[in-house]
């Protein structure tokens, strides 16, 4: 029981980092469908709520231990600013998942100032829809013997 609930923890952590190592990792745990889909949600709504509130808190307290002379107008900056004017709030949000983790995702929402409510909103709604994606498309691939189980 305590090894179940030990690999159902770590499972959500690294969730935490990137969401599509639940429908990866999950089945091998043992886990059903529906159990990986929430845990994945849990682990991407975790890194939402906290890297929203403390977001701002750690860009301005943080960075700059690791960053001396942070620039302003940095590619990577540019490359978050076009990001948000290309997609805003919901694009993001739909990418955050997929593309950016949801640390990153977090922080760059945070960042340009979105309100919280429609990220944990938006949020919530693209964990789920990813989480369901990754988490069938996984068992797909170990039914046809793609990945082994």
């Amino acid at each position: 029981m305590l090894e179940k609930i030990g690999a159902y923890f770590g499972i959500y952590l690294l969730c935490c980092l990137k969401s599509i190592f639940g429908p990866l990792l999950g089945p091998a745990a043992g886990m059903s469908k529906l159990e990986i889909i929430i845990v994945t949600v849990a682990g991407v709504m975790t890194s939402a709520l906290l890297f929203t509130l403390v977001g701002e808190k750690i860009k301005k307290n943080i960075l700059p231990i690791f960053i001396k002379n942070p620039r302003k107008f940095s590619p990577a900056s540019r490359r978050m600013v076009r990001l948000w004017k290309k997609y805003g709030i919901i694009g993001v949000c739909f990418l955050t998942p997929l593309v950016l983790s949801p640390v990153g995702g977090s922080l760059l929402v945070s960042s340009v100032g979105a309100p919280r409510k429609k990220v944990y909103l938006y949020m919530f709604i693209f964990g789920v829809f990813w989480a369901v994606v990754w988490t069938y498309s996984v068992g797909w691939l170990i039914d046809i013997g793609m990945i082994r189980k």
